[in-house]
């Protein structure tokens, strides 16, 4: 989120140190200011700070499976962004970094799924990140592959989003990004399916998607929910659709 303010130059002006801290202290309401040009002579700009999450299971025995897409779409913004998950801070794995000049923290949970909320409700108040979190978490109720922006949303029986809205006081009005993995087929157990890798050709659908995803959440943090984003979503609905 941009918020502009008048500034008598036209430079940029970064503090020294990263835009959150590495150490747990007083918080205090993290910035970073930048002065940029403009038509009109000049005005300044502060970049509010994005918590982006992604959800999923520690541990070997759950990577790649349909649970853990969440994981893997911060992994992949990770590295193109090239930020460092390297710290381990309210039971979370995390990296800090930026997209553009925008400072953002990428976190991925270790308490396991259902207590997701236990590392997303201490970040947000230690680093004072407003409702600008953005929620990426698998969405059965999407074809496999298929992807959707929303600026809020109800949890839909995900234990992880449910758990993640208990910690932040049941608020819902926070973006999240679903990846779909589509249903279980038949009768099929649906925790079974959740913890099942995908078949060959769902992998390709799902690693077109990551990459998908990476600039989607760029376009979100840059500018927000705009036109781009709207395009974005028709886009992914009709993708697998024969015209």
């Amino acid at each position: 989120m941009l918020y502009a303010l008048s500034a008598p130059k036209t430079c940029i002006s970064c503090p020294r140190g990263p835009p959150f801290p590495q150490k747990r202290q007083v918080s205090t309401r993290l910035c970073v200011h930048a002065s940029l040009p403009a038509d009109n002579g000049g005005f300044k700009v502060e970049y509010t700070p994005w918590l982006i999450v992604g959800l999923g299971n520690p541990g070997i025995k759950y990577h790649g499976t349909r649970h853990n897409v969440g994981f893997e779409m911060i992994d992949h913004i990770a590295q193109a962004q090239r930020i460092a998950m390297n710290t381990i801070q309210s039971k979370a794995l995390i990296g800090i970094g930026s997209i553009g000049e925008v400072p953002i923290l990428l976190a991925k949970p270790q308490a396991y799924m259902n207590f997701s909320g236990e590392s997303v409700g201490p970040l947000a108040a230690h680093y004072q990140v407003p409702l600008r979190h953005i929620l990426i978490y698998d969405e059965m109720s999407l074809m496999n592959g298929v992807l959707r922006l929303q600026p809020k949303g109800g949890h839909g029986h995900h234990n992880g989003l449910k758990s993640v809205m208990n910690h932040l006081d049941g608020c819902r009005e926070f973006p999240r990004l679903c990846i779909g993995i589509g249903n279980p087929p038949g009768k099929m157990d649906m925790k079974a399916y959740l913890l099942q890798k995908f078949s060959p050709i769902e992998r390709e659908q799902i690693d077109a998607a990551l990459e998908q995803g990476v600039e989607a959440v760029r376009t979100l943090v840059l500018n927000g929910f705009d036109q781009n984003i709207s395009r974005f979503n028709m886009g992914q609905k009709y993708k697998y659709h024969a015209v």
